[in-house]
């Protein structure tokens, strides 16, 4: 598909995502890269930061050609600041980094559909719930998104996060509410928002983001701008 872009190797797309004990969230993980490899046209890998096998550092390290790392994040946060950007300018091989998922209109269709999958009604009143982070810009992104979801769904969307800045669940959460997580996969934080989202009255709790197609087509879209980063830098070279 790219047979310009490097001599004799094809990138790798690398998807980083944060890392889970829980044996239901990394094939998650495994399923979008997958699927987002299979539609750019490229050999995929997944990876994480913490918690899971392989680690990102150990997939870079291990590189045999050139690689473009999507993160699998959703929102700004210490991984997407700090840990990822350096992980990647450590790499042995010519490495792309591109933007995290989040905010982007495409995830915001994906909540759309897992609140109707649910029986959420078209207007209900959401709270919008995620995993949180102590980083300053990280709100700015949260609302950012649930004006993305709003507009959607039809209706204003509030936002709780389970950690980090901004408001909880049992404070933002109402009698009838649904809820939509931003959560990419099951797991801890998963299970923390459908008890405290259940806790405050809400009647519906979505399913997390998982792979829908619209998760798919952005981790693709990421995916593309990343190898043309790269195919730059080949033609610079």
């Amino acid at each position: 598909m790219l047979p310009h872009l490097l001599p004799h190797l094809l990138p790798r797309l690398v998807t980083v995502a944060h890392g889970t004990r829980d044996g239901s969230g990394s094939p998650v993980a495994r399923e979008l890269t997958r699927a987002a490899g299979e539609l750019v046209g490229v050999p995929a890998t997944a990876s994480y930061v913490e918690l899971a096998d392989p680690l990102l550092t150990e997939v870079l390290a291990a590189a045999d050609r050139p690689v473009v790392v999507v993160p699998l994040l959703l929102s700004a946060g210490l991984h997407v600041d700090s840990d990822v950007p350096e992980a990647v300018a450590a790499a042995p091989v010519p490495a792309a980094l591109t933007a995290a998922l989040g905010p982007s209109p495409l995830l915001a269709d994906a909540m759309c559909a897992r609140l109707r999958d649910a029986g959420a009604r078209p207007g209900q009143p959401v709270t919008m719930v995620a995993a949180g982070s102590r980083r300053p810009g990280s709100l700015d992104d949260l609302a950012t998104t649930a004006r993305m979801l709003g507009l959607l769904w039809g209706a204003p969307v509030r936002v709780a996060t389970l950690s980090g800045l901004g408001d909880r669940p049992a404070d933002v959460v109402r009698p009838g509410d649904a809820v939509a997580p931003y959560l990419l996969a099951p797991g801890f934080f998963a299970r923390r928002c459908t008890e405290e989202a259940r806790a405050a009255g809400a009647t519906v709790v979505a399913d997390v983001l998982g792979a829908h197609p619209c998760v798919v087509e952005l981790v693709a879209h990421r995916a593309q701008v990343g190898l043309a980063l790269a195919r730059r830098a080949a033609r610079a070279a």
